[in-house]
């Protein structure tokens, strides 16, 4: 498993190995064990997968607040996306600062969203799936979000495909964050 950094802090990709023979390929995605010896000590109680059906559907920018606030570890398993973090904790030196990602089924690529960053994704290609682990359940209480083109993110277009709720999401900067950063 090779794990890479990113330009956020606690943000980082997670490429399994993947064995192949004649018949195709075997990757494992997730090892508890693996990932704690790596530093990444996680108890993932939730999986979740989407599935877009039109290229440029865009989903996010989603947070859950706490205290049922989650860790995310996202992967497409058809298509591709462009994955994008945001750091919403308050104090944080690199707070609005985002970074993008592009997974796909054919790079494998995971990327580790942590509480306190806004989370979002759009589709590259028609009929993409996406799946991720939370370590926390879905709790509607604390479901919320930030518009999509508030933050300067280069999705690479300007007219995606939105959910309602997306659509009406605030901007980042009229948006009161319920994440601080707890320091280095």
């Amino acid at each position: 498993m090779q794990i890479e950094t990113t330009a956020l802090d606690g943000v980082v990709i997670v490429t399994p190995r993947r064995f192949g023979d004649t018949r195709g390929w075997f990757t494992e995605t997730w090892n508890a064990d693996r990932m704690a010896d790596a530093g990444f000590g996680l108890a993932f109680v939730q999986d979740n997968h989407s599935f877009s059906a039109a290229k440029g559907t865009l989903r996010g920018l989603h947070y859950q607040s706490p205290p049922r606030a989650q860790d995310k570890l996202v992967r497409c398993s058809r298509g591709a996306i462009l994955d994008v973090a945001v750091d919403g904790r308050k104090g944080s030196p690199s707070y609005g600062k985002w970074v993008g990602v592009e997974l796909s089924a054919a790079n494998g690529r995971q990327l580790l969203v942590p509480k306190g960053f806004l989370h979002g994704f759009v589709t590259l290609e028609p009929d993409t799936e996406v799946q991720y682990k939370c370590t926390d359940v879905y709790a509607p209480d604390c479901d919320g979000g930030v518009r999509w083109d508030s933050v300067g993110i280069d999705w690479g277009l300007s007219d995606p495909v939105l959910s309602d709720k997306d659509h009406a999401a605030p901007a980042f900067a009229d948006w009161q964050s319920p994440f601080v950063w707890s320091g280095a």
